[in-house]
Parts: C-alpha cells; sequence; structure tokens
C-alpha cells in the first residue's frame, strides 16, 4: 500500500486524486493533506479520509478547521502558514507526494520532499518554471522520482523511452509535440480580446480547472509555463520543443523519432487519467475515465499558435532561452498580473504587457541558488504590481 500526501487537496487536482484512491482503497492511504482557506471541503476530506495531518496555508483558517475538527471529535492535527505546508509534504509516513498547489507557494515544500527521496507527483508548474535546475539536480542526487501529472508531460513520458534523461537525441527523439486547445479565445482578435471579463477567461471549453489556471490557459502562458518544464523534465533544448494548438484535447502531446515515426498520447480530456497513471505507476489500474471513442471524436485538428494574439507564449520561449533567473521573473510577473485580471483591475491584454515590462526591468542573474530565487521572484513582482496599476 502507498501512503499518500495531497498539496492541495480542495483544488481540482486534490479533488481528482482522491476520486481516483476512493477506487483502490486497498491500494492508498491518505496520511496528510493541505489547502488555503476552503475549511468546510477540507472537513469533508478529514470525515472521510481520516489523514493524520491537515494543513491550512491561512492561519485564520486552520484555527477555524481546528474547532470544527475538535467538534467532529477528529484526532488529526492541525498546522498553519508554510510551516505546515512544508510538514505535510515531508510528513514521515508518505511514500509519495502529490504536488497540485497551483503558485510558487508550491515550491519549497516540494523541493523538501525531493531532498528526502520521496516519489513526486508534480502537478505544479512553478516549481519547475522557478528553480527547475535546482529542482531536477535535487531530484537526481536524493533518488527520488519525479512523475508528471499534466497532462501534457504526462503524455510525453508515456511515449518517451526509459532512457531520455541521458539526452534525445541519444536516444532517437527529434522534438516534443506540446498540444494545446488554444483555450476559449483561439479565434478572438487581438482587438476583441481587450474586453474579455474574468468569467469568459475561465469558461474553457474542454477542462475543468482552477481560474488562475484557466486564465493562464486563455492567455498561453500555461504552454509557456509547460515548454519550460518540458525543458526540464526531458532534457530538452528549445529547438526541440513544438508547441501545436489541437482545439479537441484528444492527443495530449506526441513524441516525433528520427525515423519519421510519432508517438501519439491519446484520451478524453479528464485529469484522472495522468493521476491514476503516475499514482499507479508502473503498473496501470483504472481512473474512472471513460474510454476513448474514436468514432464520436471523427476528427482531429491541429494549427500552429498565433503569436499575435498569444504574446504570451513568445515571452516563455525568449524566458527560457534567456535563461538564469528569466523564467521566475517570468512566472512572478504573471501571478500578479492574473490576480489584478481576476480582480478585475488589469485588462485581459494587460496581462502580456506587465510579463513583459517587468521582464526587461528584472536584472538577469544566475537561478543556482535558492535563496537568491527567492528573493528575484520577491523583486519581480513588486515590480509587477507597479506595472499592473499603470496600465489601468
Amino acid at each position: 500500500m502507498k501512503t499518500l500526501s495531497i498539496l492541495g487537496s480542495t483544488g481540482s487536482i486534490g479533488h481528482s486524486t482522491l476520486d481516483v484512491v476512493r477506487r483502490h482503497p486497498e491500494r492508498y492511504r491518505i496520511v496528510a493533506l493541505s489547502a488555503n482557506t476552503d475549511v468546510q471541503e477540507m472537513r469533508k476530506q478529514c470525515q472521510e479520509c481520516r489523514p493524520e495531518l491537515v494543513a491550512m496555508a491561512d492561519p485564520k483558517s486552520a484555527k477555524e478547521l481546528e474547532n470544527v475538527l475538535r467538534e467532529d471529535r477528529l484526532p488529526i492535527e492541525v498546522m498553519a502558514g508554510a510551516e505546515g505546508l512544508q510538514a505535510v509534504a515531508t510528513h514521515p509516513d508518505s511514500t509519495d507526494l502529490m504536488a497540485a498547489i497551483v503558485g510558487a507557494a508550491g515550491l519549497l515544500p516540494t523541493l523538501a520532499a525531493v531532498h528526502l527521496g520521496r516519489r513526486v507527483l508534480l502537478a505544479n508548474k512553478e516549481t519547475l518554471v522557478v528553480s527547475g535546475a535546482l529542482f531536477m539536480e535535487a531530484a537526481r542526487a536524493s533518488g527520488a522520482r519525479v512523475l508528471p501529472i499534466d497532462s501534457e508531460h504526462n503524455a510525453i513520458f508515456q511515449c518517451m523511452p526509459p532512457d531520455f534523461a541521458d539526452g534525445l537525441g541519444k536516444v532517437g527523439v527529434e522534438r516534443i509535440l506540446l498540444t494545446a486547445s488554444g483555450g476559449p479565445f483561439r479565434q478572438r482578435s487581438h482587438e476583441e480580446l481587450r474586453d474579455v471579463t474574468p468569467d469568459q477567461a475561465c469558461a474553457h471549453p474542454n477542462w475543468d480547472m482552477g481560474r488562475k489556471i484557466s486564465v493562464d490557459s486563455a492567455t498561453m502562458m500555461n504552454k509557456g509555463l509547460e515548454v519550460i518544464e518540458a525543458h526540464w523534465l526531458f532534457n530538452a533544448s528549445p529547438e526541440q520543443i513544438q508547441v501545436v494548438v489541437h482545439p479537441q484535447s484528444v492527443i495530449h502531446s506526441m513524441v516525433q523519432y528520427t525515423d519519421g515515426s510519432v508517438l501519439a498520447q491519446l484520451g478524453n480530456p479528464d485529469m484522472r487519467t495522468p493521476i491514476a497513471h503516475a499514482l499507479a505507476w508502473p503498473e496501470r489500474h483504472t481512473s474512472g475515465v471513460a474510454p476513448l471513442d474514436l468514432f464520436a471524436v471523427a476528427r482531429l485538428d491541429f494549427e500552429p499558435p498565433d503569436p499575435e494574439r498569444f504574446p504570451c507564449l513568445r515571452l516563455a520561449f525568449e524566458a527560457i532561452y534567456a535563461g538564469g533567473t528569466a523564467p521566475a521573473v517570468l512566472n512572478a510577473a504573471n501571478e500578479v498580473a492574473v490576480a489584478h485580471f481576476l480582480a478585475g483591475t488589469l485588462p485581459f491584454t494587460g496581462i502580456a504587457a506587465v510579463v513583459e515590462r517587468t521582464l526587461a526591468m528584472s536584472p538577469q542573474g544566475r537561478a543556482d541558488d535558492l535563496d537568491s530565487l527567492l528573493s528575484i521572484d520577491a523583486e519581480a513582482r513588486r515590480l509587477a504590481e507597479q506595472q499592473a496599476m499603470q496600465q489601468v
């Protein structure tokens, strides 16, 4: 039996993970959970899973949860803040960590689990975007197994030869074809995008995701972050990664080999498939997802991304070419800009503008020291706040 900790258990990935776990009670036991502020949902999860430890990132929510668990007579330890997240990620009884916190908040606890050599099921893009070199080096040093949960990276992992870490050229891989749905605004003009509302941006045509990730999908920053993530996960150069817009979201990504072959992983757009794959790996078991009906799908379309409509994708490639701290700046500025957009204080097209200006203003440095990365992250957020206020 595997024992599992979940960072971000009340979010969409957390819910899907618990659904898969629920289908296999003989294989998994939940030992620790974390959330941000959703006390009532965490209470329900505690009643069902009976973990040993729970943590709320918000201290006030942690106190409230502690009170309701006392009413329920559940002897579960409750912690708060960054210390609590770290404790969940490094719980001594846990063999596996599902890292599903959105944003840079998941970086430190996930890295702590890697240092302990745990199996990490990685759904947090920002961990690799901000600290890819440090993270992968720590995994190599500790022997930690990192299994990707993003549907695209999990698809690539399934299509790769087992020894891809030695270099893609050495194993006959020519390039990675990273698919993107194009989001809800794939066919809108640049002029129409300025008036997009947060609710419109969060209405993804294929996937059920949180609001921040949904906005990232609408700007295609989500795909840009995935390009950076793929660079680190698969030891791929930017030239070896191509983004392909595929509106149906049936092919989750592809790997092109030097002999002309292209291997693709197909399935219904449901995050339980990659979650079940990573949880069971190297075995497989049921996920609760219906089999793909190719006759119902009927057609598969592909097109290149429009760089004018999606400048965030261009900025992500520029950041990966720049290297060093540029991806960390990109991520920090994007988080700030998206938060302003969701709050109604920044237009949709202002997201890319804030990111681009923050990248131009931030000094470039090496990304080989965690303290320096965190300092760069904080400074990028300060600059992005200034830029966001000027965009209004």
